[in-house]
This record gives structure tokens, sequence and C-alpha cells, in this order.
């Protein structure tokens, strides 16, 4: 029981006036900062019979929830002699919030069988509940009660009804709900507007988005979510643009829709127009930029993003730890990378896999292998992704025969069943170790069709050690997937070049040209230059200095050639296709 380890506070026991007794109180409960303080409060109210006051109680029993001590809560309601309502409520609402749905459900039916009524809170908290449990039996019978005790026309409660059928993927029933409304305010109609994006039916949610008599900025959020997670970047802009206000939702939404189309540029351009706009970003908006710092590998503009996080005292916590570990490793300053590293307080596996692949991705094999044995001394249970680092890191090293006992023990010690990435880590281990009769046998021994990646590692391999022979294999099952991947063709193209067999380098391109394949998509680049990103890619003639950076690349190929340099065959023949 509670009341069997309560101090009382010395302020409360002295001197108190009858009279405002209850605001004293209150006051204590709605300003308590800590549990100890919340037991001396509840230890005086067990002094003074005040523990017998329904209001008080109410107040007790939400305080209790807001440092998720809803067994408090819970020791405190048996000892009343006479609960209301309103105290049933907050209980009920009580275990809602501390994760408890199935007990909100159990003290409903003892609410019914002390011969309360329910009133709109209470419905609210119990549809929350079911939604929690995902119940859809208990929640049609939380419904038919709605009726029965005369909410149907409730907005509140007709609101959480739309939010739990649209969680449980019953549209139909959201939607049936949302049409039987006699009255909807704002949130109603964006209740149902995100129901329908939930659905992928941006289609719906935009004509009910124009039809709303009024919006605020939740659902102009909403509705940039929804296009953002059906992949629709330009429509997501454009609302946008036409928000009359946009709060930091509103700029992480957007930034996120960035990131996830790879317009990692756009999302360093949004985080700098948001503090322009004096907007603070929070954690989310941070981290995301400090991604797209990583993917476009600029070094001094993530120097910059770490200082603000500095200035601006963010807390340096695991999410955005393993971010800065992350855009350290791939911007090339893996000692930066380990100092973030280091300096966390507290690490999770994100932060662990994000500095071994960087070991890894920088060449640092047996590091990366110290750090992962590290790791699991600590007993922090590995992933998917973490072998794929170690993989990689093996990979890079060449060290074949650690490369298979890890592979092994992701199965066997971790019950990891490997994906692609792994067959995909071990396969180019192989090839490029010249073991590509084994590499070729781990691929037809894979439980599921290989991709492009695993076939592209064993033509590399045999490029390698000059292996026509199942290069042409790996070809032809590189054009069954890509068929209109010039690169492979290439590649083998290349390899008969440097064994002068120019019979087969004509049949191969009379073989493309017959197929309409050709390069289509050139490769492109990108440079940080006073924090400004300078973007090329092959044939464009569209960057400002074009001229300039063309004159100087023919001067320094005129340099090189004095000194006697002789391109690659291969690459020669590459670049004439």
């Amino acid at each position: 029981m509670i009341a069997k380890h309560l101090s009382i506070p010395k302020p409360l026991l002295h001197h108190y006036n009858p009279l405002t007794l209850r605001e004293t109180i209150l006051h204590q409960l709605k300003t308590c900062s800590s549990l100890k303080t919340l037991e001396s409060v509840y230890g005086f109210m067990i002094k003074t019979n005040t523990n017998q006051n329904c209001f008080l109680m109410n107040q007790f029993i939400s305080a209790c929830s807001i440092f998720s001590r809803i067994d408090y809560a819970t020791s405190a309601f048996t000892l009343m002699e006479n609960p209301n309502t309103f105290v049933y409520n907050a209980l009920i609402r009580g275990f809602v919030h501390c994760y408890y749905p199935d007990q909100a459900l159990v003290y409903y039916i003892h609410m019914l069988r002390d011969d309360f009524l329910p009133t709109s809170y209470t419905f609210s908290s119990l549809i929350k509940a079911c939604t929690l449990l995902m119940d859809s039996s208990s929640g049609k019978a939380i419904h038919s009660h709605v009726w029965k005790h005369g909410f149907e026309l409730h907005v509140f409660v007709q609101t959480a009804l739309v939010e739990y059928y649209s969680s449980l993927g019953d549209i139909d029933d959201s939607k049936m709900v949302f049409d039987n409304m006699h009255e909807r305010d704002v949130f109603a109609w964006t209740t149902m507007i995100s129901a329908h994006a939930r659905n992928g039916n941006m289609v719906s949610a935009g004509r009910l988005f124009d039809e709303m008599p009024e919006r605020n900025t939740a659902t102009w959020n909403t509705m940039i979510d929804g296009y953002m997670r059906s992949g629709d970047i330009e429509s997501a802009e454009l609302l946008f643009n036409q928000m009359p206000t946009r709060d930091i939702i509103s700029w992480t939404v957007m930034m996120t829709c960035y990131s996830q189309n790879k317009k990692f540029r756009e999302v360093i351009d949004l985080f700098y127009d948001m503090i322009n706009s004096r907007i603070s970003p929070d954690e989310v908006s941070m981290t995301t930029v400090i991604s797209a710092c990583a993917h476009l590998g600029v070094l001094d503009l993530g120097k910059e993003i770490h200082l603000y996080l500095m200035l601006n005292r963010f807390h340096l916590d695991v999410y955005i730890g393993s971010a800065l570990i992350d855009m350290y490793a791939k911007c090339g300053s893996l000692d930066r990378s380990l100092l973030v590293f280091y300096k966390l307080q507290n690490k999770n596996l994100f932060c662990w896999n994000s500095i071994i692949e960087g070991l890894a991705v920088h060449g640092y094999a047996e590091e990366a292998l110290k750090l992962f044995c590290k790791m699991e001394k600590k007993e922090i249970k590995p992933n998917a992704v973490t072998f794929i680092s170690i993989l990689s890191a093996c990979v890079h090293a060449g060290f074949v025969e650690e490369g298979r006992q890890r592979f092994m023990s992701m199965i066997r010690d971790y019950s990891i069943t490997p994906q692609v990435e792994h067959y995909g880590c071990m396969v180019d281990l192989l090839s490029k170790a010249g073991l590509l009769d084994d590499a070729l046998d781990m691929i037809k021994g894979m439980t599921f069709e290989p991709n492009s990646f695993i076939w592209g590692a064993l033509l590399n391999g045999c490029r390698l050690h000059k292996n026509l022979e199942i290069a042409h294999i790996a070809v032809e099952n590189l054009m069954v997937l890509e068929p209109n991947n010039s690169g492979y063709y290439c590649l083998l193209v290349n390899m008969y070049a440097e064994l002068n067999k120019w019979s087969e380098v004509a049949k191969i391109r009379a073989t493309m040209k017959n197929l309409g394949i050709e390069k289509t998509c050139p490769g492109s680049s990108w440079v940080e230059i006073g924090k400004k990103i300078h973007q090329f890619a092959a044939s464009d003639k569209c960057h400002p200095s074009y001229r300039e950076v063309h004159s100087l690349l023919a001067e320094l190929d005129g340099q090189l050639k004095l000194f006697g340099f002789v391109p690659e065959l291969g690459s020669t023949m590459s670049l004439d296709h």
C-alpha cells in the first residue's frame, strides 16, 4: 500500500486553515515535481481525510499517471469509500496513459457495476484503450455502449471512433462514423483525412481537404505527410509552399519528405530556411539534416550543424549521436566519428552499428571486429544491420575465413536469417578472393532469387580474375534483371578488350546495338565549396563554370601525356562507348 511508506511534509502540517486546505493540496498536486513529494502530499491527505475527496483524488490520480505510477493511483483508489464518475474517469485515463489498456476496460466494468454512468471522457479513454489493444471485438462493444448511453452525436467521442477504426485498417467503418456525424469540428475532419492518408488514398484525403470549412496547421501537416508517404513529393511541396502558417512539424515533415526521396540538398536548404524563419529545430529535424550531410559527404556543413547543436544546448541522445557518428564517418572524418562515439554516455545498437560501419568502410577491419567483440561483451545483441557492416569489413580486408565464420555465427548464434545484403557481401568477399566457384555455389544455394547486386559482385570478381566463363553466366542473369543497364555489357567488353579478343568485343557491341541498349543515365558527383554544393554529371554543360573546368581538365590531360601516362585500355573502351 502506498500509505505505508509516506512522510508528511512539514509545511502542510502546521498552521493550515481548513478553508484553504483544499486549495493548498490542489496547488501541491499541480506543482508536484517528484514522486517523493507526491507521496508526502498523499500522506497529508490521509491525515486530513481529504483522500476521500473525489475532486482531490481525481487530481492525485492524474498526478500519479504523469509519473507513470498507476499502481499508486490504484492503491489510493481502493481506500476510497465513495468514488464518483470523475474519479473512475481519472483512473481509466491513467491506465491508458500508462499503457495498461486491458485494466482500463476492467475498471470500466467495475464502474458500471457500481451504477455510475459513463461520460464522454470515459468513452474517449476507452476507445483509445481499444486502439492500443488493436481489439476489434472490444472496440465494437464500446461502440455499442456509446449508442446505448446517448453519445452517438458527440463530436469528441465520434472523432475517437474514426481514429480507432482507421488504426485497425477498417476505413469503411471509419468513413461510416464520419459521414453520420451531424457536427464536425476541424479535429474530426483532420482525423478522417489522416485515415484516408494512412490507407494510401490521397485522392479521398484531398477531396475532404478541399471541402473543409476551416483548416488548421495540423490539417496541412497531415496532407503533406500523406503525400510524403505516397511518394508524391511535388504535391507535398506545393502544399508546403501554400501553407499560411508553419510549425516545427511542418518543416520536419517536409525535410523528411525530401530525405526519403534522396533530395538531400533540398533538406539542407530547407533547414536553413527554417532557422531564418525563426523556427527552432527539434531532435527529429536535426537528425534529418545531419543524415543529409552524411549522404552528400559535406563535412564543413556537417561540422557547422554540429556546432549549432552544441551552441543551442541540444542533448546528445542516441539518435543525434548515431547520426553524427554516421555523418563524420561518411564524410571521411573517422577521428571525429570515434570522438562522438566515445563521448556518448548512453549507446544503443544504432550507435554501435554506425561506428562499426564507419570503421569497415574506412578499411579498419580489425578495429571493426574488435569493437564488435566489445559490443558482444556488453551484451548488446547485434542485428542484421550489424552483420552487414561486419561482413563488409571482411570484404574490405579480404578476411575470407573470418567472413565465413561470422556469416555462420549470425545464423547459428543469433538466429538471424541471411538477407540479400548478407549474401551480397559473402559473394563479393569470395569473388574478390578468386573463389568464383564457391561464390557461384553460394548463389545457387540461396533460398530466394539473387538480385543484380549479387550477380554484379560476382561479375566484378570475374573481371579481377579474368574468368570469362562465369562472367557470361553473371551477365546473362543481369540482363534479365536489368535489360536496359549498359554497364554490365560494357564491363564484359572491357574484359575481352584487355585480352585483345576484338572479335568478341565486336559481337557484344553488335548485340547491344540490336537490343537498343545504350548508356542513358550518366554518372554524377558533387563537391562542397564555400558551403555550396556543386553537382557534375557526365556530358553535362549546365554548370556555370563548365568552360573553366574543362579548360583545366584539358591542361591536366596534356601534362599527364607529357609525363608518359597511358590510360588503361578497359577504361578507354568504356569511355568511348
